[in-house]
């Protein structure tokens, strides 16, 4: 079971993607915005980072690049999902230091094929 947080100003995205996630085992934490996001990512280190671009205030984009300066969380996966999908988005977001990019509306085969992915590099190989 993996921590992750997923940092999203919309309700109801919060209430499915994490009963989703939670259905596969993981133990999610949320936040509405990015600095509450950037405090839990502190407090509990989480396995992976979800992270809305579209944040008010803060913006994504501005978090994952504080998030990605902080030794402590800078080798954190983060997965953008966002609404803005348009030409060079998706090269914004990994410039902000995103390990990459999903749009909405969610696609979750795919999404969890990412999160998949990441989860495993971190795990330590079986002995």
């Amino acid at each position: 079971m993996a921590k992750i947080l997923y940092i999203e100003d919309t309700e109801n995205n919060r209430i499915l993607v994490t009963r989703r996630l939670e259905r596969k085992g993981h133990q999610v934490l949320t936040a509405e915005n990015a600095d509450a996001g950037l405090a839990l990512a502190r407090a509990e280190l989480p396995d992976l980072i979800l992270m809305d671009m579209g944040l008010p205030g803060t913006d994504g984009w501005a978090a994952t690049r504080q998030l990605k300066a902080d030794p402590k969380l800078g080798k954190i996966p983060v997965i953008a999902v966002t609404a803005h999908a348009m030409q060079g988005d998706e090269e914004k977001s990994l410039a902000a230091g995103c390990d990459d990019y999903e749009t909405k509306p969610f696609d979750f085969p795919r999404l969890f094929e990412k999160i998949e992915g990441f989860l495993a590099r971190r795990r330590p190989p079986s002995a």
